[in-house]
């Protein structure tokens, strides 16, 4: 037996609002899901993004109780042809890319935060492959 995917994951932030707009405005992620002072959940791909207001889910009767804080990081693949536009779409909504990463093989990858400084990356195929 073997995992196919990671189907989700999640990361907790303070202003769900915020959350929602970088991620609908700056990424071009489509929400499938939100609940008011909950949750706001963005497709990506074939996986989901789940952003959550901590102190909901912490108090939370339905499922178990999660939460975190810190400053968490994920990665997004892209088409390495679409890298270039990735990074120009991030510098015309003024989200500083802090780090850019040459990886074996020639593969490209940049850093940049969102509103909860939560590090994320931009790769291109291949980063894992040996």
């Amino acid at each position: 037996m073997e995992f196919t995917q990671i189907k989700e994951t999640c990361l907790y932030v303070q202003d769900l609002d915020r959350t929602a707009a970088f991620y609908t405005q700056v990424l071009d992620l489509p929400v499938i899901g939100q609940v008011a002072g909950r949750h706001v959940f963005f497709q990506v791909g074939s996986s989901v993004l789940l952003c959550f207001n901590a102190q909901k889910t912490r108090e939370s009767k339905d499922l178990p109780p999660h939460f975190g804080q810190g400053q968490l990081h994920l990665a997004f693949e892209c088409n390495a042809e679409e890298y270039e536009a990735w990074k120009e779409k991030l510098r015309q909504a003024e989200v500083p890319i802090e780090h850019e990463q040459t990886w074996p093989h020639a593969r490209q990858s940049c850093y940049f935060r969102d509103p909860d400084q939560h590090l994320l990356e931009i790769v291109v195929p291949g980063i894992w492959e040996k």
